[in-house]
């Protein structure tokens, strides 16, 4: 299962790729806005949003790119522990 992380802290990148490895996730993190990201992002399983730390110009483009089949998750908060919660839920609606 695959997973694309958008916004969210740079620092803690490596441990938001490590907890997604531990619920079985291959992950893709985009801190900040890159060149042809709407094509980089493929089509995930999960989409989690962390609404505080991402621009409104990277949302939209994200946003586009994103398949029928994919679940879109929107949290505030980019903490370590809301990501676990978010992918417990996940886990468990599987």
């Amino acid at each position: 299962m695959s997973v694309v992380i958008l916004g969210g802290n740079e620092c803690m990148e490596r441990q938001y790729s490590n907890i997604c490895g531990k619920y079985g996730y291959k992950a893709k993190i985009f801190c900040k806005p890159c060149a042809d990201m709407k094509n980089r992002i493929g089509s995930p399983d999960l989409l989690i949003v962390f609404t505080h730390t991402i621009s409104h110009k990277m949302l939209r483009c994200a946003m586009n790119g994103v398949s029928e089949g994919t679940t879109v998750v929107r949290s505030h908060t980019s903490s370590i522990a809301s990501l676990q919660g978010i992918l417990e839920e996940a886990a468990y609606a599987n």
